[in-house]
């Protein structure tokens, strides 16, 4: 199958933060722009209507050009003091119906969050757009290009660090270590050690372990010979010679070595029996009550034992030591291995398109189970809007939509000028 590149875009804070500032920066200075244009407009009107007046024999074309300055500076006021009342009091002035954006604040963010609400999470709606998108598609598609692959595995490595020594604390630590103990009390390891034993025994499997365990007790027996004379002779009574506590400790050493040899055999009656013995065993783990309430009892002992938390608590070090030198290293396995599995996913997915319709259906359904809580998401942004400065509200609204409403007194100011003229027109030629 052949993976093309599709624009996907990746997530990283610093440049979206410096793409924010540009967008209200862009905004500010738009904002700044219209605003003076508008202005200058209604002065070029006000400095019009009464320039008018220092014409001392004012003729058609003056009095034409006076009616259609003062509507236009009519229109231009009106329109301004409109567009500024929105935001705030028209010079400071507490006019009654003012403000209006900073006094319906809360009212703003019902009808925000009831808008959402029923035009954007409505089941229908986003059951489409699902379809629509087929995100599983375009992610695989993407993943299973190697450069995005490693894009993002070198984000997921980067992250993983700051991750792991967070947990670099004496509390998470035993918290990590007593939850696990937990879960293993909690946890009836009894029929899943007796169906494994099972499995083992009954497999061609267990010949080959048994014989490994072999070589590890005579390997054991070996490196322990010294150790089980001195045990001998400590244990021998004074008037016993020491050559006769050296017999004795050799014959316990040459007995142990037999059984060990006999067992070794694979036709031998003790293999057999020791085998029945470990298959009843596994029997008993999994059939008997008694049985898994003693082995039960046991692990809980053993998971009390200070010794085996300390270990726990080394195996939880160890791995986070592991984890963040390897990350450090140039050639991490962890970072080949998670830019690995992310390439073989997307690579893997791209190719299934059963599997993408699957998970799109799971995706869908997700979603869908999530709309009865849209209640809940418009009473969110009602709640965030409601907890919003009055002043940040009217100032951001401002910012966003400041600058198209300065259109408005333009127009309000050239379609004042323009009813201005029309008007003397009809009064100068109907009456």
């Amino acid at each position: 199958m052949r993976y093309h590149r599709e624009t996907l875009p990746v997530l990283q804070p610093p440049s979206a933060a410096i793409i924010v500032i540009d967008t209200a920066e862009r905004q500010r200075r738009a904002l700044r722009r219209n605003r003076l244009l508008a202005t200058a407009l209604l002065l070029v009107a006000a400095a019009g209507f009464f320039a008018t007046y220092l014409l001392p024999q004012p003729g058609f074309w003056v009095l034409l050009l006076r009616a259609g300055a003062e509507a236009a500076v009519v229109g231009g006021l009106a329109d301004w003091f409109a567009v500024t009342a929105l935001f705030r009091h028209p010079l400071g002035l507490p006019i009654p119906r003012t403000a209006i954006i900073p006094k319906s604040k809360d009212r703003i963010g019902e009808g925000l969050g009831d808008f959402v609400e029923r035009n954007f999470l409505a089941p229908e709606i986003i059951a489409a757009k699902l379809r629509e998108i087929a995100p599983a598609r375009h992610v695989a598609e993407w993943l299973a290009v190697p450069e995005n692959a490693r894009r993002v595995a070198e984000q997921i490595a980067a992250l993983l660090p700051y991750a792991i020594r967070s947990l670099d604390d004496a509390e998470v630590r035993d918290f990590v270590v007593r939850s696990f103990g937990e879960q293993l009390r909690e946890i009836d390891l009894a029929p899943v050690l007796g169906r494994a034993i099972a499995i083992i025994t009954s497999s061609g499997q267990y010949d080959g372990l048994f014989d490994r365990l072999l070589d590890a007790a005579q390997a054991l027996v070996a490196a322990n010979e010294d150790r089980v004379y001195a045990m001998v002779e400590e244990r021998s009574r004074w008037w016993i010679p020491k050559p006769v506590d050296r017999r004795i400790a050799q014959a316990i050493l040459q007995s142990i070595e037999e059984v060990l040899s006999e067992l070794r055999l694979s036709d031998s009656k003790a293999r057999d029996e020791l085998r029945r013995a470990v298959a009843g065993f596994a029997e008993n783990l999994v059939a008997s009550p008694e049985q898994r309430r003693r082995f039960n009892e046991a692990k809980d002992r053993l998971l009390d034992h200070p010794e085996v938390q300390a270990w726990l608590a080394r195996i939880w070090d160890d791995l986070r030591r592991i984890f963040v030198d390897d990350l450090a290293a140039p050639s991490s396995r962890t970072r080949e291995a998670v830019y690995t599995g992310i390439l073989s996913f997307g690579r893997t997915l791209a190719a299934d398109r059963h599997m993408q319709t699957r998970l799109e259906t799971m995706l869908e359904q997700v979603a869908l189970a999530a709309v009865p809580w849209r209640g809940r998401i418009g009473g969110l942004i009602a709640e965030v809007v409601r907890g919003w400065d009055p002043r940040t509200v009217a100032r951001r609204l401002e910012l966003a939509i400041g600058s198209d409403l300065q259109y408005i007194r333009m127009s309000g100011t050239l379609v004042g000028a323009c009813v201005g003229c029309a008007l003397y027109l009809l009064s100068y030629y109907l009456f």
